[in-house]
């Protein structure tokens, strides 16, 4: 009884914890799709794959987004047609590259500004490596979910208009096509060219006409809380069932024998590895987790729980699941892991 208690009391403070930052990250979706000009935004993406992982992972410094916020956001962008490495860069650089997490860091290790600095670098080199790896992925099918994968297929990014194309020309071609970015549950299903599909609760509604950047403000507002509200049905569920995972497994895991790994220099990196993936702790106070195995963990270790634990946790992986396909997660998961292991092992041997 007392470890369900127990279990439980970690269940709703990891829900607690994270849905403000969901909040925000699906708030932030949504005002993509309300504010940004389609076609401009995936016109300024760079289309080189080392140059978009890069960008892509500098974005995660102006939005501050933690790992529970940063999915509905990657996911917007990818379907507002940006390239993946931008958007694999954002969903690894975000949660740490971020004044937010730097603060929350430089408050938790100021007698080691070593850990702050080193984090911020590890997490931008990691996201930028796994991103660009993943630019080589020129078909995004085996990559992204069916439903993204359709909806990027029926519906391509608006490509520009030619310099000598009239406004006249532009208004019938937007009003021939409709707005891809103006439409509420466009996260779920692409129709034809010209269709949108999506789903409320039981009903799939299709041939409905898309939305034009003619509507009125009322009628964009509506599709604003329109798309918060599905957004937040769908991934709030798998946040959920993520939570009563990572909250099960850390009752059942013997803390003792997690602490008597923390000395050697290979041991403490895989314990701490691991303990961020099932602790799953909300990147803005995970530094305040970190210090409590200062005193009998190794500097790489308390660094591989910093870096490693935003990018991947069990809490995090139901979210990928609306992004990715199972394959592109373990992939993704093992690249970090390999990276996050190695960088840090060089850390613990010759640095600090």
């Amino acid at each position: 009884m007392n470890q369900l208690n127990n279990g439980f009391t970690l269940f709703l403070s990891l829900l607690v914890e994270a849905i403000p930052f969901l909040l925000l990250g699906v708030l932030f979706s949504s005002l993509l799709m309300f504010f940004v000009d389609e076609g401009k935004l995936v016109e300024k993406m760079p289309k080189n794959p080392f140059l978009g992982a890069l960008v892509g992972s500098l974005v995660g410094f102006l939005f501050p987004v933690c790992e529970c916020g940063n999915v509905p956001v990657a996911r917007r962008l990818l379907m507002q047609g940006v390239p993946i490495p931008v958007a694999i860069g954002f969903l690894l650089a975000a949660p740490t590259v971020n004044p937010i997490v730097i603060w929350a860091t430089w408050t938790a290790f100021r007698d080691q500004p070593e850990i702050v600095v080193l984090r911020v670098v590890l997490s931008l080199l990691i996201a930028v490596i796994v991103a660009f790896i993943f630019g080589f992925q020129k078909d995004l099918a085996p990559v992204v979910q069916p439903a993204i994968a359709r909806y990027l297929k029926f519906n391509p990014p608006a490509k520009p208009q030619p310099k000598r194309s009239t406004r006249s020309q532009f208004i019938q071609q937007e009003e021939a096509t409709g707005s891809t970015l103006l439409q509420s549950g466009t996260y779920l299903l692409g129709g034809q060219a010209g269709q949108s599909i999506r789903m409320d609760g039981d009903i799939l509604q299709a041939n409905m006409p898309a939305s034009k950047p003619s509507k009125p403000l009322p009628d964009k507002l509506r599709l604003l809380v329109d798309n918060c509200v599905q957004e937040l049905r769908e991934l709030g569920a798998v946040l959920v069932i993520g939570s009563a995972i990572a909250a099960a497994i850390q009752v059942l895991t013997p803390r003792e024998f997690i602490i008597s790994l923390g000395a050697g220099p290979i041991s403490s990196i895989t314990a701490m590895m691991i303990l961020a993936v099932v602790v799953s702790i909300c990147s803005t106070v995970d530094s305040f987790f970190a210090l409590s195995f200062a005193s009998t963990f190794t500097s790489g270790s308390l660094l591989a729980f910093l870096v490693f634990g935003p990018m991947i946790d069990i809490k995090g992986i139901g979210l990928l699941l609306s992004i990715l396909k199972p394959k592109a997660i373990i992939y993704l998961f093992f690249l970090a892991a390999q990276l996050t292991f190695l960088f840090t092992l060089y850390l613990n041997l010759h640095v600090i």
